[in-house]
């Protein structure tokens, strides 16, 4: 990875961008855009050392991201039809209008929760995702998803092969939110629970929002202490 970021810095890649690549949890208010505001609307509580890593990313965790939609699957961001049509050229895809326009040098990939009817096209499609990201010189961070809608954790396990075939990063989001409440989902076994980002108050680390929004910026810290080593 640290050959992808360097790649990247060649290709003029900006540090300080993080893109977003998902479905309806990823293109929410609720993810990561709290922080790109000041200390009104978070507390990191003993987590104040993640502090450094949101400067330094803060701009990009407010932007919209071209490649974060409601009801996603993998096909949906290899598909020029989803595209913005004000600000994408035609023709291009979500995911490149997305790496086009902020210009990251990292991208979060949190896809899954809605392949559930179309699993033999999921990872397929998650190779052509990582495979254009690299090309691009950046860093896909690969994540798990709380739910097992299809049954058999099989999307899981599939973004962890991936994960472990191309030796990028994976935030195993799944893995987070066991501990918690109904392991972190509502009554639908879809959506997560939700918390606020102040993290001094225990009570609110039961909700897998404040944890998904924690364990994202812990995420972010290390592959960036890695990058700057």
């Amino acid at each position: 990875m640290l050959d992808v970021y360097l790649k990247g810095q060649n290709m003029g890649r900006d540090v300080h961008v993080v893109s977003v690549v998902g479905d309806c949890e990823s293109s929410s208010d609720w993810f990561l855009k709290d922080f790109s505001k000041d200390e009104r609307f978070y507390n990191l509580g003993p987590y104040a050392n993640l502090q450094s890593t949101i400067d330094h990313f803060k701009a990009s965790l407010g932007y919209r991201s071209y490649a974060a939609l409601r009801g996603a699957t993998a096909s949906t961001v290899l598909s020029p039809i989803w595209a913005d049509p004000q600000d994408c050229e035609s023709g291009e895809t979500p995911l490149a209008c997305e790496y086009r326009l902020h210009n990251p040098a990292f991208a979060f990939i949190a896809l899954g929760t809605n392949d559930i009817h179309k699993r033999e096209q999921f990872e397929p499609q998650m190779r052509d995702i990582i495979e254009y990201t690299l090309e691009q010189g950046i860093i896909p961070i690969l994540v798990t998803k709380a739910d097992n809608l299809e049954g058999d954790e099989s999307i899981n396990l599939s973004i962890a092969r991936l994960a472990v075939e191309y030796h990028v990063p994976l935030w195993n989001f799944w893995a987070a939110v066991q501990p918690l409440p109904g392991h972190g989902l509502q009554e639908d076994g879809a959506h997560l629970t939700f918390a606020p980002n102040f993290f001094d108050n225990p009570q609110n680390l039961k909700g897998a929002w404040a944890i998904r929004n924690l364990t994202a910026l812990q995420v972010l810290d290390a592959i960036l202490a890695e990058a700057q080593e």
